[in-house]
């Protein structure tokens, strides 16, 4: 009678160690599904109202909503560009004036105004 008490004893400890490692499988997916909840809202900006911001800029008053008049004010020295300051070389090209023809709606004179055929396909 004792090996039939102790073969149940194994069975009911088996099934006590299968239950305590279910949950222990359960608790880690839950855990790990929160946390990736949680990274993939943050990495598609669904929380950024609630973080503070990171950037650098300047209050402008002068643009400010609440100013009584916006734009009547001088802006901070911050957001003064200097006009006389020479431009790198590397942003020249950036800022020298669109050459060439102006984009127009209707065709020149002469031109073909639907060119769909066989040999333009």
């Amino acid at each position: 009678m004792s090996s039939k008490n102790s073969k149940t004893r194994a069975a009911r400890a088996q099934k006590a160690q299968q239950a305590r490692h279910t949950r222990a499988i359960v608790a880690a997916t839950a855990v790990g599904a929160v946390i990736a909840g949680v990274g993939a809202a943050i990495g598609m900006g669904w929380l950024d109202r609630f973080l503070p911001a990171r950037d650098a800029e300047h209050d402008a008053p002068d643009l400010a909503a609440d100013a009584p008049t916006p734009g009547t004010t001088r802006a901070p020295e911050a957001f003064r560009p200097d006009p006389t300051a020479a431009v790198p070389a590397s942003e020249r090209d950036g800022l020298r004036p669109a050459t060439g023809p102006a984009p127009t709606l209707s065709a020149t004179r002469g031109e073909v105004a639907n060119q769909t055929g066989a040999a333009n396909g």
